[in-house]
């Protein structure tokens, strides 16, 4: 009686240390596309009115959390009946962050319109501005719901090959790290500017200066985060094809990995991106 408790202590003991050692593995493998997700959010959480600005961020938080609430299961299910696919929907993911990184290029050199900014407050009514509010909500949401699968998918490639018992815990982890602390930081980004003002208004000049530090630096925090987004959605899908696709890893295989990871991520981004202005111009026409 006794021995068998504390043999199933020693299971315990080891199965906890398993799940700490594949979380610290899948949080690098999963590292690079945090910050992209950071990079999002952020930009996605900013452009409201001050007061609106944090009912916005716990809006969109909650969405997160809703998305892994739907991911997780789904995963897990396809771990356990389907684990074969799991590599395939890695891929189509990977092809998907190669075409975000390169349109966001793309984008800076050949910039496009984009709808009504909601700042611009004095042409709007009070309801119009919440339905425009409730826009952006839903499109971070479906951002954060797409970002997700990946987050989800590439943690759960680190540990596809252990037991479920090992999976749960390290996917579930990852992915409520991942939200807590994206989402966290961006709280923190949003208001740097209302914090900013704050200590504008101190006596204390070393108060004031931080607080001018602040509200300057916060345009330029999300434009490096936009830059560091962008560059690792390209590092991270050209990782996903040269580790998981023989035949570029050894193509590959001579030059330094970073290099081939932005060849890689590059190309399948403007193969991506072809296809997709080439389908526009079809849809369009028809």
């Amino acid at each position: 009686m006794i021995s068998g408790f504390f043999a199933l202590l020693d299971d315990i003991a080891t199965l906890m240390d398993s799940v700490a050692s594949m979380t610290k593995i899948a949080t690098k493998k999963t590292a690079a596309i945090l910050g992209d997700d950071l990079a999002v959010n952020a930009e996605k959480a900013s452009g409201f009115l001050s007061s609106r600005e944090m009912p916005v961020l716990w809006a969109i938080t909650k969405g997160s959390f809703l998305n892994k609430l739907i991911i997780l299961p789904l995963a897990f299910l396809l771990s356990a009946f389907l684990p074969w696919i799991i590599i395939p929907i890695l891929l189509l993911g990977g092809v998907y962050l190669a075409y975000e990184g390169v349109e966001k290029i793309y984008e800076y050199f050949f910039p496009h319109t984009h709808g009504e900014n909601i700042l611009e407050v004095i042409k709007f009514s009070e309801e119009e501005l919440k339905v425009l509010e409730k826009k952006k909500i839903k499109s971070a949401i479906l951002v954060d719901f797409i970002l997700s699968i990946e987050i989800v998918i590439i943690a759960l490639s680190t540990v596809v090959e252990k037991d479920l018992s090992v999976q749960i815990p390290v996917v579930t982890i990852i992915a409520i790290v991942a939200t807590i602390g994206v989402y966290g930081i961006v709280a923190l980004i949003v208001r740097m500017d209302d914090i900013g003002y704050k200590l504008i208004n101190k006596k204390t000049a070393v108060l004031r200066n931080t607080g001018r530090l602040l509200v300057k630096a916060l345009p330029i925090v999300i434009k490096g985060l936009s830059i560091l987004g962008t560059v690792a959605l390209i590092l991270v899908s050209g990782g996903i094809f040269t580790h998981n696709i023989h035949f570029l890893h050894d193509l590959l295989n001579n030059i330094p990995s970073i290099i081939g990871d932005v060849i890689l991520g590059i190309s399948v981004g403007l193969i991506a991106l072809l296809l997709v202005k080439l389908f526009t111009k079809i849809r369009r026409l028809i």
